[in-house]
């Protein structure tokens, strides 16, 4: 089969994308708002850039076609943010906060997630997540009416029961969830976890 792009619509091309971009890292964004409200939302558009500077990207669409999404605004008039890892016992709640609430809506409350205070950024982490990764605002750069936002790695807070004994976080006991295409996820486990040990060039 060949799929040319000129010929298909901005939709089946994104469900095109999300069927073979897998498995997909969560970015469970949460924010708080000039105003003071708590803002948190999973996003799949997500990646690590860099090590030096430590930048990661998320990419944020619209709400429709004039709105831009509660986590897109606060992180322009804020400049700041947390990703929150999504485990396979936070899933469904990762799920509640997907949903289109309005901007004074708290998901935090909506989903029965603690916010706990962040210690560099404003913006809440998820008490409940294994792992947080605090953010300032580095770039946001506009791609048709998607928001890439490259945010600079400022803190990252690690439950320490998931840190194995060479001091690595161990991801069989994560279980860290990804995102598949349509209405699908995968989680990582004992039995999906594999080595491969880099090939030596003198051995080819």
């Amino acid at each position: 089969m060949e799929l040319s792009t000129k010929d298909m619509e901005q939709k089946e091309i994104y469900k095109m994308m999300i069927s073979l971009i897998l498995p997909r890292p969560i970015a469970w964004v949460s924010t708080v708002s000039k105003d003071g409200v708590y803002n948190l939302a999973p996003f799949s558009y997500f990646s690590g850039v860099s090590s030096e500077p430590p930048l990661i990207s998320v990419s944020i669409g619209k709400k429709d076609k004039y709105t831009k999404k509660d986590t897109l605004k606060n992180i322009e008039e804020t400049g700041e943010f947390v990703i929150n890892l999504v485990n396979k016992d936070l899933v469904e709640k990762m799920n509640i906060t997907a949903l289109p609430f309005d901007e004074e809506v708290d998901e935090f409350e909506k989903a029965g997630l603690t916010p706990s205070n962040s210690k560099v950024v404003k913006a809440p982490t998820v008490l409940e997540s294994p792992v947080s990764i605090e953010c300032k605002k580095y770039q946001i750069i506009q791609i048709g009416k998607m928001g890439l936002v490259l945010g600079e790695i400022v803190n990252f807070r690690i439950d320490d029961k998931y840190i194995n004994e060479r001091g690595y976080l161990d991801p069989k006991k994560l279980q860290i969830v990804g995102r598949l295409g349509s209405n699908e996820y995968c989680y990582v486990s004992e039995n999906n976890v594999f080595s491969l040990p880099k090939i030596k060039m003198d051995k080819l």
